[in-house]
Parts: C-alpha cells; sequence; structure tokens
C-alpha cells in the first residue's frame, strides 16, 4: 500500500512540476512579447553570420568575444547602418507622397483616365462594351486600390519614423542578443536540445529546417525582393518617376510574394508612360523590367540560396501572406518558417507511422 501510495505522490508532483513548466514558460513568453521582434532577428541574423563568426574566430585563435563583437560591428556597418539610412529616406518621401494624397495633388483616378483618353478607339469600344471605362466601374475601383496601397505604405512609413525611440530599443536588444546568440550559440542549442523531449533525429530534422529555411527565407527571398525593389526604385529615379524611394519599398514588398511580383507597380507605370506621350521613356521602364527586373530571380536566387530546400510557390504565398496578417513585418519569415516546421512536422510522422506499420520481417 505504502508504495503505491508513493508512486501516486511521485506521479502528482510530476504533474504539478509539469504544469509548472508550462506556466512558468508561458508567462515569461508573454514578458518577451513587446520585444519578439528583436528576438526574432537577432536569431536570424545569428543563423545567417554563423559561418563568418566562426571564421573570425579561428584567426583570432579562439578569442570567442573578440570573434563575436568583430561580427556585431560588421553586421552594423553593412546592414544596419544602410537600412537606418533607408528608413529615414523612406520616411521623408512618405511624408511628402502622404501629404500629397491628403491634399489631392497626387490622384491615381487623373493618371488612369490620361490613360484611358489617349487609348486608340477599338481599344476604348472594347473597354466601355465590358463596362471596364465606365465611370463608375473598373476607373474608379483600381485608383481607389492603388490611392489606399500608396496611403498604406506611406502611414506605415510615418509611424516607423514616429516610434524612432522603440525602434532604437529593439535595435539596441537585437544586437546586444546578438553578441550573445554567436558566442554561446553551440551551448543554448545543446541546451534546447536536451530539453526538449524528441528523438535524436527528429531534433536534427527540425533544426535543420530551421535553419535552412531563415537560410532561404532571408538570403534567397529577402534579398531578391530587395534586389528587384532597388532596381526598380534606381530606374524610377533615373527616368524621373515621383517618390522612387516609396516605389522601390511597395515592389520589394511585392516581390516577396509569389504570382504577384514587382510588375503590378512598373508595369502600369510604363503603361501611363507610354499612354502620356514619354514613349522613349516606357520602352526603357518595360524593357528594363522585362530582361533585369523580373529575371533577376532566376540568376541572383539559386546563388545566394543554392541547394537549400525551397517550398512550393503556394505554400511559401499563403504562409507569407498568413504570417504577415498575424506578425506584421516579421511575417516575411516567422510565416514560412511555420509552414516549413509544419511540413517536417508532419514528415516525421508520417515516416515514424510507416515504420510502426511496416510487418516484421
Amino acid at each position: 500500500m505504502k508504495s503505491g501510495a508513493s508512486n501516486n505522490l511521485n506521479k502528482l508532483e510530476d504533474k504539478a512540476f509539469l504544469w509548472l513548466i508550462v506556466l512558468i514558460s508561458a508567462l515569461f513568453l508573454w514578458t518577451i512579447i513587446p520585444l519578439y521582434g528583436a528576438v526574432l532577428w537577432a536569431i536570424v541574423t545569428a543563423i545567417l553570420f554563423r559561418p563568418l563568426y566562426r571564421k573570425l574566430c579561428g584567426a583570432l585563435h579562439q578569442r570567442r568575444n573578440l570573434a563575436a563583437i568583430a561580427t556585431v560591428l560588421i553586421v552594423i556597418i553593412i546592414v544596419i547602418i544602410p537600412l537606418t539610412a533607408l528608413i529615414t529616406a523612406l520616411v521623408a518621401e512618405a511624408s511628402g507622397v502622404y501629404e500629397r494624397i491628403q491634399s489631392g495633388d497626387l490622384n491615381f483616378g487623373r493618371y488612369f483616365q490620361q490613360i484611358l483618353d489617349s487609348i486608340p478607339p477599338w481599344a476604348s469600344e472594347f473597354l466601355n462594351r465590358f463596362g471596364l471605362a465606365n465611370p463608375g466601374g473598373l476607373r474608379e475601383k483600381l485608383a481607389t486600390g492603388l490611392s489606399e496601397a500608396s496611403k498604406v505604405v506611406a502611414v506605415q512609413a510615418l509611424k516607423v519614423g514616429q516610434n524612432t525611440f522603440n525602434f532604437f530599443i529593439s535595435l539596441f536588444v537585437m544586437l546586444y542578443l546578438l553578441f550573445f546568440f554567436l558566442r554561446d550559440g553551440e551551448e543554448i542549442y545543446r541546451r534546447i536540445r536536451d530539453a526538449i523531449p524528441l528523438r535524436s533525429e527528429h531534433q536534427r530534422a527540425l533544426f535543420n529546417k530551421f535553419a535552412v529555411v531563415i537560410r532561404a527565407t532571408v538570403k534567397g527571398n529577402l534579398m531578391v525582393a530587395i534586389l528587384q525593389g532597388g532596381l526598380g526604385g534606381l530606374i524610377f529615379w533615373l527616368l524621373g518617376v515621383q517618390a522612387p524611394i516609396l516605389w522601390a519599398a511597395l515592389m520589394t514588398i511585392l516581390s516577396l510574394l509569389p504570382a504577384v511580383g514587382s510588375a503590378i507597380i512598373w508595369f502600369p507605370v510604363a503603361i501611363y508612360l507610354l499612354a502620356t506621350g514619354t514613349v522613349a521613356k516606357g520602352v526603357i521602364l518595360l524593357l528594363y523590367g522585362a530582361l533585369v527586373i523580373s529575371l533577376v530571380d532566376n540568376f541572383v536566387r539559386p546563388i545566394l540560396v543554392g541547394k537549400d530546400t525551397k517550398m512550393p510557390d503556394y505554400l511559401v504565398l499563403i504562409s507569407t501572406l498568413g504570417g504577415i496578417g498575424v506578425f506584421g513585418v516579421n511575417g516575411f519569415v516567422l510565416g514560412p518558417v511555420i509552414a516549413a516546421l509544419f511540413i517536417s512536422v508532419w514528415d516525421i510522422f508520417s515516416a515514424s507511422n510507416q515504420v510502426i506499420q511496416s510487418p516484421n520481417p
């Protein structure tokens, strides 16, 4: 009887301790939620710059502190400073665009009407037949959509400028954590691995998938999107299109989404240039968009990603859009990562079931 009572007591204590772990873990996560973006990007940056840290560590005779500091300084020089300058310019440009939209000086309906007025009669008749050139039809809807999209981007950029203090606090936390994630990354990984109650092969599969998707998402999707947006902004600036930095930011965002892409921005602008008499600029933009912006993905992504696992485009699309809806800008990374881990977990579960159900020889 005493043995049975002792076993029951031990089970009760184990359950109580498990619930305590869950409670404390939930409270801890709740506590760091305001800074989860800084934590996320510290992890992402540590994964991306881990190879550089290892090389510096070897060159500095395993002085881990010095190697971590040097890596953080490199991140500041090649990533943080250019990004901060770009955000500052974007905020200034977005402020001007927002004011022009509010005052009516920037009117997408007027621009769209100019295109309609300049198209050939046969094309105008074709649009009228389907009600697409009707004042209450496509023109107003498209103009409203473009205006709202531009306004949303401008407002979000303004919010970044207004929350400068929070931005720099998050940036400091990210860089601070980055130092420790680089220096103590192996120890942190070992502790997490030992604490997770999974088989070692399952742990390896999940951690490897996490690292691969982070690299593929940031090195591949994000870098290619930034490059496409930057190239688009450059040609807009050279052609004298207003607010090139703002349009570059919008093209970068759209380039992250499969089946969408930056052509949604540069193609209508090219059509507008052609329709309003600046034929040379329109042709240049069309050729540049088709031969440079659109094809950069085919050449740059394999170099940046290499043989990293690539998820299907439809899964990238829905996970990215869903991630943005739930996590905001961090969803660009979190959405695809969660989707990849979802696939990995079910692949592991399916493989385990096949082993269990397979007949013994």
